[in-house]
Order: structure tokens, then sequence, then C-alpha cells
């Protein structure tokens, strides 16, 4: 693709709002090299689909040579991003954020080229402030300003608290652009005030605004809300490729055409095609949906995991011939338990053991597996899924079902 068609994609496709699109277009053709920036907080173990939205066009950035500088939010994920939720989110601890990040940097090299990507961890400059000095950058900012974004809003309508260390996020990941000096910041349409707040501090600062490129949020397979591990409706990138098929596998037909759009790099002119058949049900849309499974797979596991995924998706979900001896085998019959849980209580809720001391023994001899993993940790936390698969022992097999 010339560099031309590739500047056109990158401003059309998956693209929820530019700011300030005329500036950026100018810039991309000038010869510049930008400094573009994406920060992602390590609020969770794992990256999902979602975010490789984002990391996508992080991606095309760079393969017009600009330089990506990915900000791992180390600092700001003690604090709680208040974009978009209800209520206040508990602040990680250390020890939570330094293991969340410890894979965060292997998954998103699945999507960027991380060696050649500038690595940056906000608690290098957020955490050096001084009180003098934070307090010189909210005297840049207007609390009213802060209070009227949505998510505020509905809060103090339904008397909901609001904390003080969430009124300082926003301004936190907008001093990240100063730090870093960016020429462009990259976010999900959620995080549009926090990505104008850098672009203001930058202006009252006396600097060089940032571009603002926001993408469209993946709405996950609850076909509801945003993709998110806390509500179990999410992909992971590095998640089992038989669990992969078989998630894609299960999204409502009405999300096909999306998940084409943002979580491949399919052809447009190909997606209108499929879009046309599913319209016109001329084509079962399960035949499509596999090739979207297929194209997923393949994106994170190579094309030989994509044969092993279809066949057992085959032999298992769809003939329903269970066998032990095959990973990521389908379940028999649902359990019911929390998205946030732990290996003993999942096992305790199948009818197959009777006591926390039988479910500690048979995680720490290796008989307890969600989707083919071993988890030997009988109280370790698990976010899981609807239709995740969990074996306990050698012969039983029960699928997920969230209360």
């Amino acid at each position: 693709m010339d560099k031309e068609k590739a500047i056109e994609k990158l401003l059309a496709r998956n693209v929820g709002n530019i700011v300030d699109k005329k500036h950026l277009e100018e810039a991309l053709n000038s010869g510049k090299k930008l400094r573009v920036k994406l920060g992602i907080d390590p609020t969770a173990p794992d990256l999902h689909l979602g975010h490789a939205v984002v990391l996508g066009k992080l991606r095309e950035f760079q393969e017009l040579g600009h330089k990506a500088v990915l900000i791992m939010g180390d600092f700001t994920a003690s604090i709680g991003d208040p974009s978009g939720k209800s209520k206040t989110r508990p602040p990680l601890t250390d020890k939570e954020i330094k293991s969340n990040m410890k894979t965060y940097l292997d998954q998103a090299g699945l999507v960027i080229d991380v060696k050649k990507a500038e690595i940056r961890f906000n608690s290098e400059w957020l955490g050096a402030l001084r009180g003098a000095e934070i307090l010189k950058l909210l005297s840049k900012v207007s609390i009213q300003q802060i209070l009227e974004r949505d998510d505020f809003k509905k809060r103090m309508a339904e008397q909901s608290s609001i904390r003080g260390h969430e009124l300082l996020y926003p301004v936190m990941q907008g001093y990240d652009s100063v730090a870093v000096k960016a020429d462009v910041e990259l976010g999900g349409n959620d995080q549009t005030f926090n990505l104008l707040m850098g672009r203001q501090l930058m202006e009252r600062l006396d600097m060089k605004p940032q571009d603002i490129l926001t993408v469209p949020l993946l709405v996950g397979l609850d076909g509801k809300q945003k993709m998110s591990k806390s509500l179990g409706n999410y992909v992971g990138i590095s998640e089992p490729s038989n669990s992969q098929f078989r998630k894609i596998m299960s999204l409502d037909d009405s999300q096909i055409i999306d998940y084409f759009m943002l979580a491949t790099d399919t052809n447009e002119d190909e997606i209108k095609k499929y879009d046309k058949d599913l319209r016109s049900k001329k084509v079962n849309p399960k035949i499509i949906k596999e090739e979207l499974a297929r194209l997923i797979v393949s994106r994170y596991h190579g094309e030989k995991a994509v044969k092993e995924a279809e066949g057992n998706f085959e032999k298992l979900d769809v003939k329903k011939e269970f066998s032990g001896e095959i990973p990521g085998i389908a379940g028999m019959s649902p359990i019911a338990v929390s998205s946030g849980t732990t290996a003993t209580l999942i096992m305790l809720s199948s009818p197959v053991v009777k006591s926390s001391g039988e479910a500690w023994r048979l995680a720490k001899q290796g008989a307890f597996e969600i989707d083919g993993k071993v988890i030997k940790d009988p109280k370790v936390g698990i976010t899981v899924t609807n239709g995740q698969i969990v074996k306990i022992g050698k012969k039983n097999f029960f699928r997920i079902k969230i209360k």
C-alpha cells in the first residue's frame, strides 16, 4: 500500500473522532516523524480484542515510520480511571499492578512492533511530582469542567460518591502527554475527555497541543457493553486458540460485521460483501462467522492453530463428541459461577466436588483446568466468561455460566 492510501486508511477506518483532523493530515503528509502516544493502565492481567483495536491504529502509525510511544500506566492504575464507571473503582495495589504488567508488553507485541516502540512507565514523572507541582497543574484546569463529564454527572444525579483521587485522573493522564511531548494521542471513544485534557494542559504550558484520534469501542460477547475483563465478555488476544474460536462462534449474528471491521484487517469491500450476504440471508451466518473466527485465531496463533481450533469446535461443540484426551473440550452441563471467582469456588459449584479440601487436593494435583489451562493454586482469583470449559479430573467437563 502506498503512503497516500495508507494515510487515507489511517484517518478513515476504525476512527471515531479526530482533533484536529486537518492539522494531523498535514503533519502526516509533511514527512515529519510524529510521536504517537498510547497509554494503557495494567488493570487486569491480559489484553483483549478491544485493546487490539487501538493497538492496531498505533501499528498503522508505526508502518508509516512514526514513533510509537506506549505508556504503561503503573502510576495512574493506582488511581483508577473513572471513565464510563458508575461507581468508584477500588485502586489497585502495587503488587497487582506489577503482576499485570508482566504480560502486557508480550501481548502488545502481538499487534505492534514493541522493539521499535518507546516504552515508558508514567510513575517515572508522576511519582516524582511534588505537592507544589501538583497544585500548579490543578490551577490549569477547572473542577466544573471535570464534573461536566457524563460519568460524573450521572453519579451526582444518583447521589453516588465521587472521590477526590478520581478528579485527579484526567489531569495525570493529560500530564503524560506533556512529559513525553506527544504529537498525537490515541484512545477509545470513551477516553475523549482525558485526551482533550492532555491537549489543554499542553496549550496552557505553552506547548504545541497534541492531535487526538479515537477509535470505536468493541462491544463484548454479551452484545451490550464494551469488551471488558471485569464484565467477563471478552476475547483475550493470548488466550488459547480453542477458546478464541469458540467465543467468536458464540457472537450474535448482528455483531459479525463490527468484528470483521474492528478485529481484523479484512478489506472493506469484502466486509461489505459479507454484510450484503447476511442481510439477504443467502449465506448461512455460521459460514461467515467461521471465517471471522479463523482470521482472529490466525492473527494471534498462526494457521496451524486455526485447523486445530476449527476441528475441535466441529467435533466438540457441533457434533458433541466428548473425549477427555482433547484439550479445550466443550462442556456437558453448565455450572453457575460469578465472573470473579476462585478455582475452589468453581469446583464446589460442580456436582462432582463435595468439599473445599477435595477442591484443594484436585488443584494441587493439576486436575483442574479452564479452557485447557491447568490452574494449581486453589485460591487464585479467576475472571471467567460465559462458555469457558472447566475440566475437573480426567472425565468431568462443564461449561461456565455467569450468574
